[in-house]
């Protein structure tokens, strides 16, 4: 089956206010930046966001929060978005922060079907508050809830038409997990190439997982921290 469509516009056909999106990316390696910028176009409003973190000021998801088009966000970094901070601690966004692990393992588990687990991860801060508390082998566990979206947004670095997938590097952390836990699950890629051009070994997402793919007209290759040493 094609999955190909024309680009973000089509990609994003289907998307309502006050819906739940999942977007992947690692710190501003591997966002689906093209798919941000149409969201900004589209201009809906009151997304509940699932994100690793909130980008830049001035990129990524930091495009959304500049018009105002999160309601809650759902994730585990922001310290790089300024605007994130202040939104949060002004009460004008909603934010449920995560351990790192913890969510990417509430990805994984909504889209394995697996509605809860148990994790120390948190136990004993904030994170466990109201929430159900086992001893396992001696050590206390909290119960966290699987996650799932109407949309999950991923980027790739080379995709087939029928929705196959390979990431490149750190862009592995939370793109897998969420490509699978999207009703509808959105691919933009780097490069698309024809069925049987991917080596079947080196697929990270099966295509069954993919509803829409399209390739980006162009990515910023941003470096979010530079840090040099002085010559020697």
């Amino acid at each position: 089956m094609n999955k190909v469509v024309s680009g973000p516009q089509a990609a994003l056909k289907g998307i309502e206010d006050g819906m739940t999106l999942m977007l992947g990316g690692f710190g501003l390696c591997g966002i689906p930046e093209n798919t941000i910028a149409e969201l900004v176009k589209l201009g809906v409003k009151n997304l509940t966001c699932i994100s690793n973190n909130a980008g830049v000021d001035d990129f990524g998801l930091g495009l959304l929060l500049q018009k105002r088009q999160i309601r809650k966000m759902i994730s585990s970094y922001v310290g790089e978005n300024a605007l994130f901070e202040q939104l949060m601690l002004s009460g004008e966004m909603e934010v449920e922060l995560i351990p790192q692990g913890s969510l990417a393992e509430r990805c994984r588990a909504g889209g394995a079907g697996i509605p809860a687990f148990f994790t120390p991860a948190g136990y004993g801060t904030e994170v466990a508050e109201g929430k159900e508390v086992r001893v396992f082998n001696g050590k206390p566990h909290i119960l966290e809830s699987a996650l799932t979206a109407d949309y999950a947004i991923v980027k790739a670095w080379k995709g087939d038409h029928l929705g196959n997938l390979i990431y490149k590097g750190t862009a592995r952390n939370f793109n897998p997990m969420m490509a699978m836990a999207g009703k509808i699950t959105i691919a933009e890629v780097e490069e698309l190439v024809e069925p049987g051009e991917l080596d079947p070994n080196f697929i990270h997402t099966p295509g069954i997982f993919v509803n829409r793919i399209f390739q980006g007209e162009k990515f910023e290759k941003r470096i979010e921290q530079r840090t040099v040493r002085a010559r020697s």
